[in-house]
């Protein structure tokens, strides 16, 4: 079985593949707008490669998302590998894929901060290291109705003793609050990020967080456009910014999303960044976070990529929150080892923003939902 680069004719079998084995399969369009990645046009990168058969169907996929960084004032190039699908016939071809991965050139690191138990052992056999060290198997959740995540587990253990029945059942654990637009009720000094136009504070923002000696994925007003454009979306992402003294000091991310049919609507952390003399932001954002996860009909509040730096900002923050993962889910080859002391990621670097089943809502529109209808704000 041949490894090839993946081309736009592929997707209609890559889907078939999500399909096959239960995964979130992404649109035409999705796939489409995948490809149009600004960073990987500019290198010219694959965008994934796959195992056919010997009739010519498909046997395997490893997406391929290369992102722009930047550092003292330097331009470059990595990549995190998503969707490694291998057929159980095509015994093999998942490390095949893997070195194809890891073969790219021109990439100061390659990385995945998203394997699960079962692929997380393939990574070490290829030279990726679990990083960060403190906490490559380290998640954040913060529960907010609990009785949703309890019938998750309840579901999830039924599904281990008959997986046939439970596998039939329709979608579980929905409220009324998914997909309509909420009051939000905000902390004093967070407000929603609605202007990320290339003259907005957010533009200023991204030029400060520049200009600080740290390695920082490109989260530019342009590459922000394109990931907020994603087609396959059902409810457009929360953006959220703390502004001080005029300027904008700390924004997050986060995205509604719902595993599987078993598990109950979860609000995922996609981004968490702040200035270095405005730290305490970080904590502010969580807390705004964890409120409006509540409200928005989201079981728990969860943050899927720890740094250290991230849990020495959060603070007491973080021991509050339940600790999630257990398994080495970050895995890293650097081929530049002076960027690895300033790099510290959040799942923005990886592929949380695009890789999060969708909460399944029909609608008849395109364009994703809006979350919030309107915002008000509390002393605390």
């Amino acid at each position: 079985m041949p490894i090839r680069p993946l081309d736009e004719t592929d997707y209609p079998g890559v889907q078939a593949l999500h399909h096959a084995v239960g995964w979130p399969a992404r649109s035409l369009a999705g796939w489409r707008w995948l490809h149009s990645n600004p960073a990987r046009l500019g290198i010219d990168a694959p965008a994934g490669w796959v195992a056919d058969t010997d009739d010519g169907a498909l046997a395997g996929h490893l997406g391929n998302l290369v992102q722009r960084f930047h550092h003292r004032g330097r331009t470059l190039y990595g990549a995190t590998g998503f969707s490694i699908i291998v057929l159980p016939g095509a015994r093999g071809q998942g490390q095949r894929l893997i070195r194809a991965f890891n073969s790219q050139p021109g990439l100061f690191a390659r990385w995945t901060f998203n394997a699960n138990t079962v692929s997380q052992p393939l990574y070490a056999r290829h030279g990726m290291m679990p990083w960060p060290e403190q906490t490559h198997a380290l998640k954040l959740g913060w529960p907010v109705a609990p009785l949703p995540l309890i019938l998750g587990k309840t579901l999830k253990t039924l599904h281990g003793i008959a997986p046939g029945p439970v596998s039939r059942l329709k979608e579980q654990l929905m409220n009324d609050r998914l997909g309509r637009a909420v009051r939000l009720t905000l902390p004093q000094g967070v407000s929603l990020l609605e202007d990320v136009s290339d003259n907005s504070s957010y533009a200023a923002f991204w030029s400060a967080l520049c200009a600080e000696d740290r390695l920082l994925s490109d989260r530019s007003p342009a590459t922000l456009r394109w990931r907020l454009a994603d087609p396959d979306q059902t409810q457009a992402p929360l953006l959220l910014a703390v502004q001080r003294d005029g300027a904008m000091v700390g924004y997050a991310m986060a995205q509604m999303a719902k595993g599987n049919i078993l598990e109950p609507p979860v609000l995922e952390i996609v981004d968490l960044e702040a200035l270095a003399d405005h730290s305490d932001a970080v904590p502010l954002l969580v807390k705004a976070l964890k409120a409006a996860a509540k409200q928005l009909g989201a079981a728990k509040l969860r943050l899927p990529v720890v740094s250290p730096l991230q849990l020495e900002r959060l603070g007491a923050l973080a021991g509050s929150a339940r600790r999630e993962g257990g398994w080495g889910h970050c895995h890293v080859i650097f081929e530049d080892e002076t960027t690895r002391d300033a790099w510290s990621p959040t799942p923005w670097d990886g592929d949380q923003g695009f890789c999060l089943r969708p909460v399944p809502l029909s609608q008849d529109a395109r364009e994703p939902r809006p979350l919030v209808a309107a915002v008000s704000h509390s002393k605390a």
